[in-house]
């Protein structure tokens, strides 16, 4: 219990000692902001089962630090320098953060020098020669409708004690790193490389992740995007699929260990007869295996639309070569086109004739602006950070938990990963809405 309770625990670089600039206005009845209890905790459980399972009273219960801003901050606005840096692959709403992380700064806090760096971590590092952008209201002037990063992103895993030795030269006291689980690796090193420093710089992340598998924060932004997006594709496929004698629709979505993409646009468009995702394993081969089942219902109903998540039946795929991409990831094969062969060898072994569509719109989806509901959860998320970050908090992601902003130490976010739970209410609502068997064997 003791343990758990620690791993909640945000870092703070020292005590809050500076009137925050929304106390102020507070005082002028400019604003009716209310300020967050920090002796407040937002509980890790959510049901009286799992509390009473517990056994202890109830200030001992685990529980995150509630995000918000704070009456006492640390650092002098008016001193304060700021980065902020995009790492990884792409995601819907990566502008939205930038912009309403530029806005609080200068808006609500009044923090005048803002410094954009380039190309993710390289833009940090001396040798690759990276600009550095100076960020300020108008620069970020409806960035929020376009897809993609301003700064430009990378992958990659680049010297944490370079990256400090740049936040020292440019005299940067705050880091928001906007990032999935590598970049937020990456972003712990480099707090402890500012830590074994004596240095206050607060790295703060804002968690990126278009699967959804960062555990701890119930939604990533930028996710419901991309399911909305994938929807579109379902719709294709199945369209293809009904036009067609014995048409098969397929679709790989993105979800490279979690399902929850193909789950979500698989129930928001109510058109698939299959969903394949990692955490629930199949056989494609036997009678009681897919490729037997999917021939079947395509005999009996003249069509059927497949929905498969990119780390899905990667066992099938072991003896290919294994690679690495820059960030050391292995590098998926790619399923959803084994699966197509794999189709259409069994479907002519029966002699059953196949008309089958496949399509990927991975980088179609990454690439889009956020929705209005994104849009809305990467400001509120931004807003979030930035009071974390000038209270002095570090080494910690902002997330959402119970309906909460809350603060999530990064070793703990880092330290999972979200899944789709085979026995939870999200697979059986695919189950029902797909008819599919719960076990291909």
């Amino acid at each position: 219990m003791v343990d758990e309770r620690a791993q909640l625990e945000v870092k703070t670089l020292g005590e809050s000692r500076i009137d925050s600039p929304l106390a102020a206005l507070l005082r002028t009845g400019r604003t009716t902001q209310h300020y967050v209890d920090e002796s407040d905790r937002v509980l890790l459980d959510d049901t009286v089962a799992l509390v009473a399972a517990r056994g202890v009273p109830v200030d001992e219960l685990p529980g995150f630090e509630p995000g918000g801003p704070r009456r006492k901050i640390f650092f002098d606005p008016s001193k304060t320098r700021v980065g902020i840096v995009t790492c990884g692959g792409l995601c819907p709403g990566l502008n939205d953060v930038i912009r309403a992380l530029v806005l609080e700064l200068t808006n609500h806090y009044g923090v005048r020098r803002i410094f954009g760096f380039r190309n993710g971590y390289q833009g940090m590092t001396a040798r690759y020669g990276r600009e550095v952008v100076d960020l300020d209201a108008e620069v970020v002037a409806g960035i929020n409708e376009y897809g993609g990063t301003i700064l430009g992103t990378s992958r990659g895993n680049q010297d944490p004690n370079e990256i400090v030795d740049c936040l020292e030269q440019l005299s940067v006291n705050v880091l928001f790193v906007i990032g999935g689980d590598g970049s937020m690796r990456g972003a712990l090193k480099i707090a402890e490389v500012v830590a074994e420093r004596g240095r206050r710089i607060a790295v703060v992340g804002v968690p990126k992740t278009i699967d959804n598998d960062i555990p701890y924060i119930e939604r990533s932004f930028g996710f419901q995007t991309a399911f909305a997006k994938a929807t579109e594709a379902i719709r294709a496929a199945h369209v293809e699929a009904t036009a067609f004698p014995n048409g098969i629709g397929l679709v790989q979505l993105m979800g490279r260990h979690s399902g929850f993409i193909a789950c979500y646009a698989a129930l928001a468009n109510n058109d698939a007869d299959y969903v394949l995702i990692p955490e629930v394993p199949f056989s494609l081969d036997g009678p009681g295996g897919f490729l037997a089942h999917l021939r079947a219902r395509v005999v009996e109903r003249g069509h059927a639309m497949i929905v498969v998540a990119e780390g899905a039946g990667q066992e099938y795929l072991l003896d290919s070569a294994t690679t690495l991409d820059a960030s050391g990831n292995v590098r998926l094969q790619d399923f959803g086109r084994y699966l197509r062969h794999r189709i259409a060898d069994d479907f002519a072994a029966a002699g059953v004739e196949a008309n089958l569509k496949y399509i990927d719109p991975s980088y179609t989806i990454r690439s889009v602006p956020a929705n209005p509901y994104d849009s809305v959860y990467c400001i509120r998320l931004a807003h979030a950070a930035v009071h974390a970050a000038m209270a002095g908090r570090t080494e910690m992601v902002v997330g959402r938990w119970r309906g909460r902003f809350v603060h999530v130490p990064i070793a703990l976010a880092i330290s999972s990963r979200n899944l789709v739970d085979p026995g939870g209410d999200l697979w059986m609502s695919v189950l029902e809405a797909t008819g599919q068997p719960p076990v291909f064997a």
